[in-house]
């Protein structure tokens, strides 16, 4: 096993933290549920930031910014209630 993650990183390669992994899966699931209310409910607003949580995480690499990307996300969603 350690000589894989060795060879990963010889390649230039490396595992997300623990931190990144729980953050990427919550902020997932916050956006399938609001991306299916949005959808029930015919808001785009809201299915737009839906599909944005679930697929923001595939983009950023760092995870402070993971956390401040999705927490601004979903403090659209919230600016979006109705």
């Amino acid at each position: 096993m350690n000589e894989a993650i060795s060879d990963l990183a010889g390649l230039g390669l490396s595992l997300p933290s623990p931190a990144y992994l729980v953050g990427a899966i919550v902020f997932g699931l916050i956006g399938l549920g609001a991306f299916r209310i949005g959808r029930a409910k015919g808001r785009k607003p809201t299915l737009w930031l839906g599909v944005a949580l679930m697929l923001y995480p595939y983009l950023v690499s760092s995870t402070w910014l993971l956390y401040l990307v999705g927490l601004a996300l979903c403090a659209g969603l919230w600016a979006d209630r109705a």
